[in-house]
């Protein structure tokens, strides 16, 4: 047996990963347990969980991986210092007291954090390297091309090359401070959103807007090169030496300081996000042909943090040269730990990689379980009001009628998911076809921005009856965007093009409203029974009762902090909320029912969450 552990930490998103003999036992977050949303510290109580999943004591682990190289990116540290002395001198008094205690001496926290009881090596891969294992070796091809793309690592912005058998061979890096990742940080930033957890905010603002600064973005900030390799300006951007990601050059070229958080969104605001949302587009679409025609490959896989832009996604499989293509579901720095430890197991060590069809990242539930007798004690003890359905198909057909209802259902199955999706273990579920249920769950359940969009899960089989999607592939990750089909489109005007901003929201409706963003797009995820189990009984039973296989699927937790991985996590969330039922395995929790239960306005959580 051969067991290692992969872990990543200190920038955001840490994570550990444990693999047995090649196999994907655990793969956790830090933030699940610590409850800070996006921690970079030391993932302790992500170690235990997957120690304790694997049934291992730290004595047992045979290799132990950690992510990046951290001499290499504080030697990228020291060197941009340098380069833009004395401006970048405030910058780093701000970050190298950090990397003098802590950062450079991970091997000695690794042991300390594995209690002095694992006394073998301590294996560094870069970067890109971890995001191209992550994207490869779980994927579902015997060879690929792949191409990685985020910020930054110790030097790459990002990567290609090919994956054949149980090895990955990088042929080409783009470096930085030259990154596509963070030119399109610099405009979350600007449209006052944070930066490395804001993105996905500015993706989902984009269809309000017109990409009508594109060209200027192109003639003045970013030179894109055929090969989707770009050289920005970098007199526009402040995050080489400053503590800002933008300049004040940048500011006057876009006619204003940027704004801030929790300000009115502007449609100034929505174009620019439209805009960078088209460049990072034309820049992906162009590294993918590239990819294509340097690799000859048919299929691509791919991670790093922006390919959790599934808007450039859809449009990379819709319009892109590859016939198939697969994305790890972690591809932020959290699924490095899962690289490292697939890097060892597969390439170091030159162990037969094994292919399976559907991939092996096992629905990417990998997280924490809790079983029925944990969850009847804890409800027991805190004194709450439950019903017990022992029956399967009784407790999804009680399940599906609640959600046809329109009631709000909290639902806490199995494993918990590995990366930023939830995918039906931690999930909010509610009615696609309500036209009131997107503006309800913002306001009332999620406590966020109403301009925000809700993904939908649609049933495998069903999924190009409702989406534009090919029917030879899937999406069980939630990592790709699909327009609705258009016979389940229903307008209320045909002169949307006049409109602007939020006025779409009132034009663009269709079947299922609830999930149709303002441009007929959903991210969706498709639901398979192999990989989602009781949730697929469950959105089957729904089809069965509504003749709709779509339902709204977000995730479980609200504004500002992490997806729920405990009991506990699921009542506070669900108690802290407008939350209709809660449903934890076969235990149905109605908050009618509750003695202390009572209604929360979107306003009471503004100032709690106001900084994310």
């Amino acid at each position: 047996m051969t067991a290692i552990l992969g872990i990543s930490a200190f920038y955001h998103d840490s994570a550990a990963a444990i693999i047995v003999d090649g196999e994907i036992i655990a793969a956790a977050q830090e933030e699940r347990f610590t409850r800070i949303k996006h921690d970079s510290a030391f993932p302790v109580h992500a170690i235990e969980y997957c120690l304790r999943e694997a049934q291992l004591t730290p004595e047992q682990i045979d290799f132990v991986g950690f992510y990046e190289k951290p001499f290499l990116k504080f030697d990228r540290l020291l060197e941009t210092t340098l380069a833009f002395a004395p401006f970048g001198f405030k910058a780093f008094l701000n970050t190298i007291p950090s990397w003098l205690k802590s950062k450079l001496h991970i091997p000695k926290l690794i042991y300390e954090g594995l209690q002095h009881q694992y006394k073998k090596r301590i294996i560094f891969t870069e970067h890109h390297e971890s995001h191209a294992a992550s994207a490869f070796f779980p994927s579902p091809f015997e060879e690929a091309a792949f191409l990685t793309v985020d910020g930054v690592g110790e030097w790459a912005t990002a990567s290609y090359g090919t994956g054949a058998g149980n090895r990955i061979d990088i042929q080409s890096e783009l470096h930085f401070p030259h990154s596509p990742g963070l030119l399109y940080s610099a405009f979350t930033y600007y449209c006052g959103f944070r930066v490395n957890s804001g993105e996905y905010k500015l993706m989902g603002l984009a269809p309000y807007g017109a990409p009508r600064f594109a060209d200027l973005i192109r003639q003045n900030l970013v030179d894109i090169k055929p090969d989707g390799s770009i050289r920005l300006d970098l007199s526009y951007f402040n995050f080489c030496h400053g503590m800002t990601m933008t300049s004040n050059k940048f500011h006057r070229l876009f006619a204003g300081l940027p704004r801030s958080p929790e300000s009115e969104i502007t449609q100034h605001d929505m174009d620019l996000a439209a805009s960078i949302q088209a460049v990072i587009e034309e820049i992906l679409m162009k590294m993918v042909r590239h990819v294509h025609s340097q690799t000859n490959q048919s299929r691509l896989c791919m991670a790093g943090g922006v390919a959790l832009n599934c808007v450039a996604n859809g449009k990379i499989l819709r319009e892109g040269p590859f016939e198939e293509i697969w994305i790890q579901p972690a591809a932020g720095d959290a699924g490095g730990a899962l690289g490292v430890a697939l890097f060892i197991w597969n390439q170091l060590l030159e162990n037969p990689r094994q292919v399976n069809a559907n991939d092996q990242q096992k629905g990417s539930f990998l997280g924490p379980q809790f079983s029925e007798a944990e969850i009847r004690h804890f409800l027991d003890e805190k004194q709450v009001v439950y019903h017990y359905v022992s029956d399967e198909n009784e407790l999804c057909k009680k399940v599906a009628n609640e959600i046809a209802s329109e009631k709000v259902v909290g639902w806490m199955q199995g494993r918990m998911e590995f990366g930023p999706r939830a995918l039906g273990g931690r999930s909010i579920l509610g009615d696609a076809r309500s036209v009131s249920m997107q503006s309800k769950m913002n306001r009332k359940i999620k406590f966020r921005e109403s301009f925000r969009p809700f993904a939908p899960s649609v049933l495998q089989n069903k999924a190009t009856e409702y989406f534009e999607f090919p029917a030879h592939t899937n999406s069980p990750y939630m990592l790709q965007v699909a327009n609705i089909q258009k016979q389940q489109r229903h307008p209320t005007s045909s002169e949307t093009e006049c409109l602007t901003g939020l006025q779409k929201l009132q034009i663009c409706r269709s079947s299922v409203p609830a999930i149709t963003h303002v441009d007929y797009s959903s991210r969706l995820q498709t639901v398979d029974e192999t990989r989602h189990g009781r949730y697929f009984n469950l959105l089957s039973e729904f089809e069965k009762l509504t003749d709709s296989p779509v339902m709204i699927n977000t995730s479980f937790n609200v504004r500002g902090e992490p997806i729920v991985c405990s009991p506990q996590d699921a009542m506070n969330c669900f108690m802290a909320t407008n939350m209709d039922v809660l449903v934890l395995e076969r235990f149905i929790i109605l908050k009618s029912e509750q003695p202390n239960a009572r209604d929360f306005e979107d306003d009471q959580h503004l100032d709690q969450f106001a900084l994310d």
